[in-house]
């Protein structure tokens, strides 16, 4: 084999060879296995094609390994799948497939290893390792696809237009792996994304999002979020997001591009973290930028309350794009929405209660909340950028120097409803909710500190006036 792989998958690989031997069928690994593989890449999935029934090369396979693995049966795709020890194993038979204009979904038929590698959506996923003991380990590469990951370089098998026009979700396929594996597009397989990028239609916003996450979760997801734009594939589902491209200049006064200043912050995000919901955070920060968008004259550009818009656009593309809209949907509107807090304290002299506001509203997201601003940081002006960023570590000592003091991250009040009921011997009402905010505010203002004592004497300062006062309202 052209490739290293582990003692436990090469018996794994002998004993297949054994099932197909015996059941008199050809069989091959295809795909992506052999791809990263090649590549020195780690890969858990395999793919094994037979020339026959994939399910009873699974049943083979599974009587042979112990413990016995629990063996899944698609019957109706003619497809099974096992896991064994770190890998998961999937079989089918090989096949040859034909495409309806208004679906992705193929008629399949039983094929040859050539009809089932013509199937495939690049050349690089197209090479085949035989199981077979005629040609046990050789490389079947009828595409040249050795030749394209040695060039790193993205290729259709056949003619670009029919294997996009079959399956649309091969071209965010082909912008996937062009990202993930930092290879380019060939020039003629990325016209024919362009040329049939209308087909992407036919796509559910599911599998557009699934791959639209690992594009994300790449080491540089801006190279596939400019190819996304330059293959008109992008507009089609996150218009929010073209519609910041480009530069408007006034008075010779011009703003940054933010298309390309979110990309700058996403890759800077991405050195940063792995968390695919704070890396959505930097997508969606500057989307309000459009609408807020004001020219000044003598003070040059605005985007004044942007955050704010920016936020209210967070569950509206969520939903259209069928992302979850439970806590990792509220995360991202959260730090979208306080992203330009930290930013706009460093313009000022830093208020003991601005960090205790900040602490509070964030609670447990602050951290995340400072590696998004920090990412944000985008001047090409190097003196500009050297004093956000020393302005931006004097919020970061604030933050710790007050949160240990007062302890406000996750803050609980320190005088419960309960409490105030008991004390004055009333009913829940609108003066209790009134007592308690006055004490949070109280402690986020710096008045009284954040313990029971003085909170408890701050309420029998101005409880009673605040039960009578709601009373009147």
């Amino acid at each position: 084999m052209l490739f290293d792989i582990e003692p436990y998958e090469r018996k794994i690989f002998s004993l297949l060879s054994e099932a197909a031997k015996e059941l008199n069928v050809p069989a091959y690994i295809v795909g992506g296995y052999v791809r990263d593989r090649i590549l020195a890449r780690p890969s858990k999935d395999l793919d094994v094609v037979c020339v026959g029934s994939g399910i009873e090369l699974a049943q083979q396979l599974a009587s042979k390994l112990r413990p016995i693995p629990r063996l899944v049966v698609y019957q109706r795709f003619g497809t099974a799948m096992l896991k064994h020890k770190e890998l998961e194993i999937e079989f089918v038979g090989a096949r040859k497939e034909s495409y309806r204009p208004d679906s992705r979904k193929p008629a399949v038929e039983e094929g040859s290893l050539q009809d089932d590698q013509n199937r495939r959506d690049f050349t690089i996923n197209a090479l085949a390792v035989s199981l077979n003991a005629r040609d046990y380990g050789s490389i079947i590469d009828p595409f040249n696809g050795l030749e394209d990951l040695n060039n790193k370089r993205i290729v259709t098998p056949l003619e670009p237009g029919k294997t996009f026009s079959d399956d649309p979700l091969r071209m965010l396929r082909a912008i996937r792996f062009a990202t993930q594996l930092q290879f380019d597009i060939d020039p003629k397989t990325f016209q024919g994304i362009r040329q049939y990028a209308g087909r992407l239609k036919i796509i559910s916003k599911e599998r557009i999002a699934t791959e639209l996450n690992k594009i994300i979760l790449s080491p540089k997801p801006s190279i596939g979020f400019k190819l996304l734009e330059e293959s008109n594939l992008l507009q089609q589902f996150f218009p929010e997001l073209t519609d910041l491209k480009g530069v408007e200049v006034r008075d010779k006064q011009a703003h940054k591009d933010n298309f390309y200043h979110t990309l700058e912050v996403l890759d800077n995000i991405s050195k940063e973290t792995d968390d695919l919901w704070l890396r959505w955070a930097a997508i969606m920060h500057d989307l309000g930028k459009k609408t807020t968008k004001r020219f000044q004259k003598g003070h040059g550009w605005t985007f004044h309350g942007h955050e704010v818009i920016s936020a209210r656009l967070v569950p509206k593309i969520f939903k259209r794009l069928k992302l979850p809209l439970d806590h990792k949907m509220k995360f991202v509107q959260k730090i979208v929405g306080l992203h330009h807090r930290p930013i706009s304290l460093t313009k000022d002299n830093i208020t003991d209660s601005a960090i205790r506001r900040l602490l509070f509203d964030a609670g447990e997201d602050i951290d995340a909340l400072m590696i998004m601003c920090k990412a944000d940081i985008t001047s090409k002006n190097e003196a500009k950028r050297l004093r956000f960023i020393a302005n931006f570590d004097l919020v970061q000592e604030k933050l710790i120097e007050i949160e240990e003091k007062d302890k406000i991250r996750n803050w609980q009040p320190p005088i419960s409803g309960e409490h105030i009921m008991e004390h004055y011997s009333i009913q829940p009402s609108r003066a209790v909710g009134m007592i308690k905010t006055a004490i949070r505010e109280a402690i986020l203002d710096g008045k009284i500190h954040n313990d029971f004592e003085e909170a408890h004497a701050y309420m029998l300062e101005i409880g009673a006036g605040m039960i009578e006062a709601s009373k009147n309202l």
